[in-house]
């Protein structure tokens, strides 16, 4: 497994970028399956089309938290490092992700604050999702417990 970075690595001003992943229907039916999200605006196609504000299926939100999420872990930054997700300490929704958008996520490194009690320190990131337009649909900020260089895993 790749070893993420520690702690001490990251320092305010540091950006990453993740890959890409283009949201399908079936993401959006087996997620709202899956937690239960049974609206019209997710489940009905009738109502999407006739009612809706955007006219075609959207994500839910969580999703594209979600997604943006698993996103973020496989950029390996955190691999073997992150600890804890110890919070969001605010979230933004400009947009809907439709079906067939493209996401990407842009992360920038705001704070670091060691917590020697823990080994290690937390770093809190803002997190950018851009569709493939540019377009930014969400924007959160996180805070994670990394892992410090001294503390290895056994």
């Amino acid at each position: 497994m790749q070893q993420g970075i520690t702690f001490e690595g990251f320092h305010p001003g540091d950006r990453f970028t993740t890959g890409r992943r283009t949201v399908t229907e079936s993401d959006v039916m087996q997620f709202v399956c899956l937690v239960g999200l049974f609206e019209p605006l997710f489940i009905d196609a009738e109502y999407i089309r006739d009612e809706s504000l955007f006219g075609e299926r959207i994500a839910p939100g969580s999703l594209t938290f979600s997604m943006a999420e698993g996103l973020t872990v496989q950029t390996g930054i955190i691999h073997g490092t992150g600890m804890a997700f110890v919070g969001l300490e605010r979230m933004q929704l400009f947009a809907p992700v439709k079906v067939g958008d493209t996401i990407q996520v842009e992360i920038e490194v705001l704070r670091c604050k060691e917590v020697k009690s823990r080994g290690g320190g937390i770093v809190l990131f803002r997190q950018s999702v851009r569709t493939q337009r540019g377009e930014t649909v969400m924007e959160y900020d996180v805070s994670r417990l990394l892992r410090g260089a001294r503390e290895k895993k056994p």
